[in-house]
């Protein structure tokens, strides 16, 4: 069985794969598209009191260092079962009663996975700000779109007419236009979605390192 989903929070991802193996669905594989893989199996006992997955954030230069990474947990008792050294996250799978509790070793460690993932997705939106800047430089990029969208329109004339014929050829050169300025706008959509994913990532870091402070005032 396969189910597309997308999680923000990889807390919530370990419980929704924890409650699919409560029902006997293991997880098989993750593809970079969030196409979860999934092989029925005899429905896993206190999934949720034990919990069976859990989800890192890591990317590795050298695939020896991923190769180390995977086998310290598979040495603690958690099998990595899906994720490459780019892809990111990394899937763990308890394999049995003498497996280690976790595979984090404190809650620092555990909210480190949203820091790194902030990281990540802040220089991913950086990196379209030269690729924009040299494109409006060379101009196959306008801002255009943005402080004047009726240049978009191409029909002579078009702003000067009124009635019927304004409507007619305003609407038949709607989609040509919206083609145009569309191309203009998505460098920076892409930015938009990921500093979004690099604030919200990092403000489940920020939760995660307070909760564990206040926790520890408690005490």
């Amino acid at each position: 069985m396969k189910k597309m989903k997308i999680f923000l929070n990889l807390d919530k991802e370990e419980k929704w794969l924890d409650s699919m193996a409560s029902q006997g669905w293991m997880l098989k594989d993750v593809s970079v598209w969030n196409n979860y893989s999934f092989e029925k199996s005899e429905p896993l006992q206190n999934a949720q009191a034990s919990p069976a997955y859990r989800v890192d954030y890591r990317h590795f230069a050298k695939t020896a260092d991923f190769n180390e990474y995977r086998q310290l947990f598979e040495d603690s008792g958690w099998k990595h079962i899906a994720g490459t050294k780019n892809t990111g996250n990394q899937y763990f799978k308890r394999m049995g009663a003498n497996s280690t509790e976790d595979i984090f070793s404190d809650t620092a460690s555990r909210a480190g996975r949203y820091k790194r993932l902030s990281y990540m997705m802040l220089s991913f939106a950086v990196i379209f700000i030269p690729l924009i800047v040299n494109a409006i430089t060379q101009g196959t990029m306008s801002l255009d779109a943005f402080v004047n969208p009726k240049a978009l329109w191409y029909t002579p004339g078009l702003w000067e007419m009124s009635g019927d014929e304004f409507w007619v050829k305003f609407l038949f050169e709607m989609p040509f236009a919206l083609g145009r300025g569309f191309g203009h706008v998505i460098p920076f959509l892409f930015i938009l979605a990921y500093v979004f994913l690099a604030l919200k990532s990092w403000s489940l870091y920020r939760k995660a390192m307070n909760t564990d402070k206040a926790g520890k005032n408690e005490e």
